[in-house]
């Protein structure tokens, strides 16, 4: 499903975050940067996955201002209501709806080898048929909105896979009707956290925040792990190896990196010295997203009714998914009569 705008035909695109309260670095440079380039080339739904969360130990009390924060956080990094939707998954109880229905499709065996399902499991005494069935609720939040494209992590190609069989599962017995979403890929792989190992994630505490002040950053940024070959500041480094370069990489402009990567291999600029370019770096590329932040901040009316106009036209759309999937599907005893 496209959506005509300005006369150009632009395919729609759907992509979820969790509600973890203010984003970090690796949210942005692993997703959200793209998320805003995309906005003006797609027409892109966003949504915040809260009912997602709900499946962990996280703390319901909080969940509605992580929601709150999250929001902010996707307007403060340039996200335009004007150029795409944002919303909130619960908002929208279609998706719930569209989840059941693809459980009649999606095979427990496919649910059973996903990755992150056998990851996770270990985790629990008794597991939850959510942490099963999450991947299905995932591909209905794609597939409500008839998306042909949606933006995924090394950590989400197996989903999307899942998603591209439900549909095509679901279109061989009622009929062609629900797109066949493609992956687009980030260039810029998976980001790594500050302890150099793990995937940069709150829940590891190996972030830095984009909307932190300058003394939060750098004690963030002090303690991420370097080449652990290169023991005194004049040892050759090895860039290659190093996730702060990566991260310089990934933020820096070219020249400054070229400057970077010749004085580590040298040994001219040490481990702590590389560490407080990058902090400085995220405090002062960052700094117009703490100004809209706090802006959003003081006027938190405004963020509610951008959720809820982005709620009422991911409404629209899906119910109108919906409605068509019953059809199809038998669930329509009014059309007897």
């Amino acid at each position: 499903m496209s959506d005509e705008t300005g006369g150009a035909l632009r395919k729609r695109v759907l992509s979820g975050i969790q509600p973890t309260g203010e984003v970090h670095l690796g949210n942005y440079l692993g997703a959200l940067r793209q998320w805003v380039d995309m906005q003006d080339q797609y027409d892109c739904f966003y949504s915040i996955v809260d009912q997602h969360a709900i499946l962990g130990d996280g703390d319901p009390a909080t969940l509605p201002q992580r929601t709150v924060e999250m929001a902010v956080s996707l307007l403060s990094v340039g996200l335009d209501p004007e150029n795409c939707t944002i919303f909130v998954q619960s908002d929208v109880p279609e998706h719930i709806e569209l989840s059941w229905i693809f459980n009649v499709i999606a095979p427990v065996g496919d649910l059973e080898r996903m990755t992150q399902y056998k990851d996770k499991s270990a985790r629990y005494d008794s597991i939850p048929a959510g942490l099963l069935n999450y991947p299905i609720l995932q591909a209905a939040d794609i597939l409500i909105y008839r998306a042909e494209a949606v933006p995924v992590g090394e950590d989400q190609k197996q989903h999307l896979e899942l998603t591209r069989d439900i549909a095509r599962k679901w279109n061989s017995r009622y009929g062609d009707f629900f797109p066949v979403p493609e992956a687009i890929v980030p260039n810029t792989g998976r980001i790594k956290g500050l302890d150099g190992s793990r995937k940069m994630s709150k829940s590891l505490g190996n972030t830095v925040g984009i909307f932190s002040g300058e003394e939060e950053v750098w004690s963030a940024i002090r303690t991420a792990v370097t080449d652990p070959q290169r023991i005194r500041k004049s040892d050759p480094g090895r860039p290659d190896v190093c996730n702060v370069f990566t991260l310089h990489h990934l933020l820096g402009d070219q020249e400054k990196i070229a400057d970077i990567e010749n004085q580590c291999v040298t040994g001219s600029r040490g481990c702590v010295d590389c560490k407080r370019i990058l902090s400085g770096d995220v405090v002062s590329q960052f700094a117009p997203f703490r100004e809209r932040a706090e802006y959003y901040r003081s006027d938190l009316n405004q963020v509610k009714g951008l959720l809820e106009a982005g709620r009422d036209k991911a409404r629209k759309i899906a119910s109108e998914t919906l409605k068509e999937a019953r059809q199809r599907m038998g669930l329509d005893w009014r059309s007897i009569l």
